[in-house]
């Protein structure tokens, strides 16, 4: 009967009705024609659930021996830290503002841990007030300024001193926004009011024992020299030690965003009694 096989499994239905619906490839076995041992050894895709590449037999093959015994497939893990072996800086601890006294002390007594303290908060109050009267007494430290002070007319000496305050805290607010900039072309990330505030106070409070001296002393005195040299050093110091804990910036760099502030210290103050 047509349109069914015969005993030689010849089918005698037209070729135009003989169209049997094949499984998707790699579903239910190959097409027609396709070696039986060589689709064996192809990857079997799953029907749902895997990502579909389109035209690319690579994409497939890779998606089908990944992870496979001698297929592993490599990634990597990025570093939230940078390179390797890069400077970290310490946590900073979390603490409130120091009163004015123990922030005065502390710079002198315990530097490290002040600045680390520090670092967040704004100084305007103590900086103005400390480099202003430092700035009022300085002039008295300038052998020759002193006579001039000295000789002149209380009117007239009153408000030459007053600007000599003034003239101090200007310079000490531009010397310390000059370290904090240096400080931030170098990678530091600290904040500007607290680097320059205590740029203030480290300026005001290293050259005080240099200058109780000279007030008696003159500034031509040898002993007072040496207080000056060694004040300044220790500026040196406390500056790089600040911009180091306010910044997060190792010490070389530190002490390269301080250093134009300490030229300009030695050049200014120092120099100009030694």
């Amino acid at each position: 009967m047509a349109g069914f096989r015969n005993g030689r499994g010849r089918d005698n239905r037209p070729p135009q009705q003989h169209r049997p619906q094949q499984a998707p490839y790699g579903y239910d076995g190959p097409p027609q024609g396709y070696p039986q041992q060589q689709w064996q050894q192809q990857p079997q895709q799953q029907p749902y659930g895997e990502p579909e590449y389109f035209g690319d037999p690579h994409a497939q093959h890779h998606a089908a021996t990944a992870n496979n015994p001698g297929h592993t497939q490599m990634f990597s893990v990025d570093d939230p830290y940078g390179q390797a072996g890069a400077y970290q800086a310490p946590p900073v601890p979390v603490g409130p503002r120091l009163p004015w006294k123990a922030l005065l002390s502390g710079i002198v007594l315990r530097p490290a841990d002040t600045f680390l303290r520090m670092r967040d908060h704004a100084v305007w109050g103590p900086a103005l007030v400390v480099t202003f009267l430092y700035g009022l007494l300085a002039i008295f430290g300038f052998d020759q300024a002193r006579e001039e002070v000295l000789n002149a007319t209380l009117s007239s000496t009153i408000p030459y001193v007053l600007m000599t305050g003034v003239g101090f805290v200007v310079a000490g607010l531009i010397l310390g926004a000059v370290t904090h900039t240096l400080a931030r072309q170098l990678g530091g990330d600290g904040a500007w009011q607290p680097t320059v505030g205590l740029s203030m106070l480290i300026m005001s409070l290293t050259d005080a024992p240099r200058l109780l001296f000279a007030l008696f002393l003159g500034g031509e005195n040898g002993l007072v020299q040496v207080i000056g040299w060694a004040t300044w050093l220790a500026a040196g110091l406390l500056f790089t030690l600040m911009v180091g804990r306010s910044h997060d910036l190792p010490w070389p760099k530190a002490l390269g965003a301080s250093a134009i502030q300490l030229v300009a210290l030695l050049s200014l103050i120092k120099l100009g009694t030694l």
